[in-house]
């Protein structure tokens, strides 16, 4: 079994297709089916059903798949780990972040990260909080910056450092009969037409186990997969929304946020590493997002 063989594998697996895989790998497709029967043929056991559109995981190649990226992950830790002794980061980071404060936040950290360590090649997934942090644990991601609400614990076999805390608001077009009140206590909102991201949202949980706990279930009227398109449903006054105060993207200052009461609520911006190895530019770029997040 060759670390080729099993980036092949995670290739095709992930593309659905050997001619897709080719074209990422940028190798000729019958290179790669070579090796996939090399595999199959080291392991014992046929690891995709092929047809003429497609190829899916058999059984034995559903195992192999996580376990495949977990060594091709410590492998490009080990060679990371060694380039770094001559003081310069080479290979790859890769890293998670949702949508709003935390994607701003992940802005910055990279751009000073690139800066300084050059030769380093960066990529950026956006997900949802518990999908981030599912990333981190299968080595998918070196890391990720998310919000988590003040009363979520993370899975473990991650290292979490809490780097912001973030207080929750009302989010309330200028109109909205809300929008001049300084305070508002979670249960005023009982009734109030609501906007929200969708079901599997970290954040519309929060949202509605303090709703729950306030005495009522919110009201939802409209939900979207994308932060940036509530802002403008509650901006065309479709409803209410309980965001993190600096989500708000630029172009709706004339917004109303108003400070939750009774009681308040916050979501802590988090850092997720791999509890056991973070390879060298993981470390390198938590520390960054660390101060960069300290500096405001």
């Amino acid at each position: 079994m060759e670390l080729r063989q099993l980036r092949y594998f995670v290739t095709v697996a992930e593309q659905g297709h050997f001619t897709r895989a080719a074209e990422r790998l940028l190798i000729a497709q019958p290179a790669i089916s070579q090796q996939i029967r090399r595999l199959e043929a080291d392991l014992g056991e046929r690891l995709f059903d092929r047809d003429r559109r497609s190829v899916r995981l058999t059984t034995a190649g559903q195992a192999l798949l996580p376990e495949a990226r977990a060594t091709l992950a410590a492998a490009e830790r080990a060679r990371a780990a060694v380039s770094s002794l001559s003081g310069l980061l080479t290979g790859r980071l890769t890293v998670g972040a949702f949508e709003g404060t935390s994607e701003r936040l992940l802005a910055r950290a990279l751009g000073r990260f690139r800066r300084e360590h050059p030769a380093v090649e960066v990529r950026v997934r956006e997900d949802y909080a518990g999908e981030l942090l599912a990333a981190v644990r299968r080595g998918e991601l070196d890391a990720a910056i998310t919000g988590l609400p003040d009363d979520r614990r993370p899975p473990p076999g991650l290292r979490i450092d809490s780097i912001a805390r973030e207080p929750l608001v009302v989010a309330a077009s200028p109109g909205h009969r809300l929008a001049s009140q300084p305070t508002i206590p979670l249960a005023r909102l009982a009734g109030e037409p609501m906007v929200a991201l969708t079901p599997d949202s970290t954040q519309r949980a929060h949202v509605e186990r303090a709703c729950r706990a306030a005495g009522f279930t919110p009201d939802i009227t409209a939900e979207t997969k994308h932060l940036s398109l509530l802002w403008d449903l509650v901006s065309e006054g479709i409803g209410i929304a309980v965001l993190p105060r600096s989500s708000r993207p630029p172009g709706h200052d004339e917004l109303a946020l108003i400070p939750i009461t009774q009681p308040s609520r916050y979501v802590r911006i988090i850092a997720a590493s791999s509890a056991t190895a973070p390879s060298p530019a993981a470390r390198a770029f938590l520390d960054i997002a660390t101060a960069a997040a300290m500096a405001g």
